[in-house]
C-alpha cells in the first residue's frame, strides 16, 4: 500500500452512532404522536410489504416522509432538525462520537454514509460536523419550500459505495475502514479494507 495513502473512516449513522432509527423519531419530534401514528397506519400496508421484501426501501421512505413535510418551508425544517438534535442528543451512542473525535484528532478523514437526511444528521456533530464529510439523502427545495422529493438515490446497500466511489475516486490512494450494523451496509464493509459490523454503546 502507497506511503500516501490517506486513511479514511466511513460510519453508518442509524443504529451504528444512533441507538433507533432518527427519520422515526423525527417525525414523531416534529408531527407529534398523534399525527405519527396517522402517518404510520396510511402507509402501514407498503411497510408490512417492505419488511418482508415486495416493496422497496427508498419508494416507502419517499412516501413517508412527502406525506409529513411536503409544502414545509426550508427555514422551518432546518429549525425542527438543529432543535431535534439539540434536544435528542441521547439518541447519539457516546463511544461512536468519542471514536470520531479521535479519529479527527489523528488526521484521519471521517464520513458519515447514511440515508437519513442531511438537515438533521449534521447537527447531532457539533463542532465537528464541519470536519466531517456527509454522504446522506439531500431534500429538494424549490422556492424555498419543501417538494417532499429527495435529490439523492437512497443510500443503502450499493448506493453507499457507489457514493464513497464518487468521493474518492482513486481507491489505491484510501485505507477504507468502515462500520455499520444491519443489512444496508454489507456492501460498504465489504469494500472497506477493514469492517466492522456492530453499533458502537
Amino acid at each position: 500500500m502507497p506511503l500516501s495513502t490517506m486513511k479514511v473512516h466511513a460510519f453508518d449513522f442509524d443504529g451504528t452512532l444512533t441507538r433507533r432509527d432518527t427519520l422515526v423519531e423525527f417525525i414523531r419530534y416534529v408531527k407529534g404522536d398523534k399525527e405519527f401514528l396517522k402517518c404510520f397506519l396510511c402507509y402501514s400496508p407498503q411497510l408490512v410489504a417492505m419488511r418482508i421484501g415486495l416493496y422497496p426501501n427508498w419508494k416507502v421512505k419517499r412516501q413517508v416522509f412527502t406525506y409529513c413535510f411536503a409544502g414545509m418551508r426550508e427555514e422551518v425544517f432546518n429549525e425542527h432538525c438543529l432543535r431535534f438534535a439539540r434536544e435528542k442528543s441521547s439518541l447519539m451512542r457516546p463511544a461512536g462520537l468519542e471514536k470520531i473525535r479521535t479519529l479527527l484528532q489523528d488526521g484521519c478523514q471521517v464520513v458519515v454514509v447514511s440515508a437519513s437526511v442531511e438537515n438533521w444528521v449534521r447537527p447531532f456533530f457539533g463542532d465537528v460536523s464541519t470536519a466531517i464529510q456527509f454522504l446522506c439523502t439531500r431534500v429538494e427545495v424549490k422556492d424555498g419550500v419543501l417538494t417532499g422529493r429527495f435529490l439523492t438515490k437512497n443510500c443503502y446497500g450499493k448506493e453507499k459505495v457507489a457514493r464513497l466511489r464518487t468521493l474518492y475516486p482513486d481507491r489505491r490512494a484510501i485505507e477504507l475502514t468502515a462500520y455499520g450494523d444491519s443489512r444496508g451496509d454489507r456492501e460498504m464493509l465489504d469494500y472497506a479494507n477493514e469492517g466492522y459490523y456492530r453499533p458502537f454503546r
